[in-house]
């Protein structure tokens, strides 16, 4: 929010591609900006060009990116990430870069950040933070990477919405961030065998789902089990078999266009994801 503050106006517009995290819609709105939104389209969360190029004009201030993506898994390749940032040269757009997930890529390709593109680097706000990657989701402590004339107004704004994180909490961050690589590969692993342990269930409930490429959420189509919305199914199944998950039209706008799918959330112990798959296959009778 505090990046959005420092750089959008009344009236600006802001690119934001959906499925979206719930908070960017808004946090867009309540700078007085106006959300463009892009679809990613399922199997692959892939976007048209086309589409994205239609949603620059001369009133785009941002471009809101997010990779590895919640809620699709999605891991925005170098092609697409060059898409868009030649649409922020372009147009002048800064891209406020979301990477809370960047260690959690189950792809053989290496993470890439937007703001290593050649020209991006002064143009790009990239964000981060601890929750994901060590598991300490209730400390909300982050971090922006960000030439100083953009830093400058994120800290002013920043000071006047929480004044600062707590100290001790900064001082366990450093350490956290210190860690060897091996820590950070064996998250990846320990996401991935979750993720291989959980989809399989989907797929056998009925569910038409791709395995995700990063995160730990799957988005899944439930087109086959069921002619309810997405708030009414995803009451059905925890009426029925005791399992919850995110109705997808938490993540669109228009909501409509979320409304097959459902979001579950792999972050679990195994026996947790055991109970919840087998509680499942019970929506298929």
């Amino acid at each position: 929010m505090a990046t959005m503050l420092a750089l959008i106006d009344p009236g600006d517009e802001v690119v934001i591609f959906q499925p979206f995290y719930e908070n960017y819609g808004p946090d867009a709105k309540l700078t007085g900006a106006t959300p463009k939104w892009v679809s990613l389209r399922s199997p692959d969360w892939s976007f048209d060009p086309d589409e994205l190029r239609a949603a620059f004009s001369a009133k785009t201030k941002a471009v809101i990116l997010n990779t590895p993506n919640n809620p699709t898994g999605k891991v925005f390749t170098r092609a697409e990430l060059e898409t868009i940032a030649a649409l922020c040269q372009e147009f002048n757009a800064v891209a406020i870069s979301d990477e809370i997930y960047e260690y959690i890529n189950f792809t053989s390709r290496p993470h890439i950040s937007i703001a290593s593109l050649p020209g991006m680097a002064e143009r790009t706000v990239t964000i981060s933070g601890l929750s994901k990657t060590f598991s300490a989701t209730g400390w909300r402590l982050g971090y922006c990477v960000a030439p100083e004339a953009i830093t400058a107004g994120i800290r002013k704004a920043h000071d006047f919405l929480t004044v600062g994180a707590p100290h001790p909490l900064q001082v366990a961050g450093a350490t956290a961030l210190a860690l060897p690589q091996t820590y950070f590969d064996g998250l990846r692993d320990h996401y991935q065998h979750r993720r291989d342990l959980f989809v399989p269930y989907l797929e056998r409930a009925g569910f038409a789902v791709r395995p995700p490429d990063g995160a730990y959420y799957v988005m899944a189509d439930f087109t086959a089990l069921s002619t309810l919305d997405d708030v009414s199914f995803v009451r059905h199944m925890i009426e029925t078999v005791g399992v919850a998950g995110v109705p997808g039209s938490s993540f669109h706008d228009p909501k409509a266009d979320g409304r097959h799918l459902v979001r579950f959330m792999f972050a679990k112990k195994d026996e947790t994801l055991h109970a919840a798959g087998t509680r499942l296959q019970g929506l298929r009778r």
